[in-house]
């Protein structure tokens, strides 16, 4: 078989995988997501989620995780999973925690955070996938996380990418670290520093954009968990704390935001846990729109 005929052979076979879904809130019912990281290439709005494996969980069980696209965010399209704990031979807890992925050079990053082997990177062609391991080992580990004594602080990688090219990468429980990216996107460049300011009580999720000359670091708060941001002219601060974005997740103590603008409005993505068998650890991915008011301070609309 040519290379041609084997191309089209294996589209087909993904293509008869894909699953559209209609959109609600949660956006996915067929199945338990969390942790949800936003990218939009062109005219097409990538989600990514975390996978919690069934209903009526009692700890976190998630092994794999899943990507989603829409062009109008009511219809959505479900793709064979993208990337499996597994494929991180050097992972040695066997949980697929909260991921980010981004898009440079044609190619597609996709960094991922383990619960204590650290947060790896893996790379496509295709913002759908598959992945693969870029490194054979971690990009971070605890030994990348000043300050800290407890095994799970190097988890939820945020990257951000600046007008002026530069990637940054954010991460951390407890304590907000982040760190320069090179143009490859699979090395630290500089320094490893941390994020701290004013009534900032930071527990997890950070996640990082760009509105009106504003910097927006938004993460979670407290426990069970909330939704705060602060504002800063400078990416590396100093920041100004805000306030509460969003209040608690119906029937979950965790929630983790993602903010993405497409198609002329901004969203927030979030997770709850108000599916039937739903919980902390059986988590459904969500969306509400966004608006700024005239400081520039962000608020949620209840409509989509």
């Amino acid at each position: 078989m040519n290379k041609s005929v084997l191309s089209i052979f294996s589209s087909l076979i993904v293509a008869l995988f894909l699953v559209p879904v209609r959109a609600q809130n949660p956006l996915f019912t067929d199945q338990f997501t969390a942790d949800p990281a936003a990218l939009v290439v062109n005219d097409t709005l990538w989600l990514y989620t975390g996978h919690d494996a069934a209903a009526n969980q009692k700890g976190f069980h998630m092994k794999d995780w899943c990507v989603f696209s829409t062009t109008d965010m009511r219809n959505w399209t479900a793709y064979p999973t993208p990337l499996k704990i597994t494929d991180f031979a050097w992972d040695r807890t066997g949980y697929a925690y909260a991921s980010h992925v981004v898009h440079r050079n044609g190619k597609y990053y996709f960094y991922a955070s383990t619960n204590g082997s650290g947060i790896g990177v893996a790379v496509s062609d295709r913002p759908e996938g598959p992945f693969k391991d870029a490194l054979e080992k971690p990009l971070l580990t605890n030994d990348d996380c000043a300050g800290a004594t407890h095994f799970w602080v190097c988890i939820d990688p945020a990257v951000f990418i600046d007008d002026d090219g530069q990637a940054y990468l954010f991460w951390g429980n407890k304590i907000c670290y982040y760190t320069k990216l090179k143009e490859n996107m699979t090395e630290i460049d500089g320094d490893i520093k941390q994020i701290d300011f004013t009534n900032f009580q930071f527990t997890e999720a950070p996640w990082v954009h760009k509105h009106n000359g504003w910097y927006y670091l938004t993460y979670a708060t407290d426990f069970p968990e909330k939704i705060a941001y602060a504002m800063a002219k400078n990416i590396e601060g100093p920041y100004e704390y805000k306030g509460i974005l969003s209040e608690q997740a119906k029937n979950s103590d965790t929630i983790h935001p993602a903010i993405v603008e497409f198609r002329g409005h901004w969203y927030f993505f979030y997770h709850n846990g108000i599916l039937p068998g739903g919980g902390s650890y059986s988590r459904s991915v969500c969306v509400r729109k966004l608006e700024y008011d005239k400081d520039n301070r962000m608020r949620l609309s209840d409509a989509k």
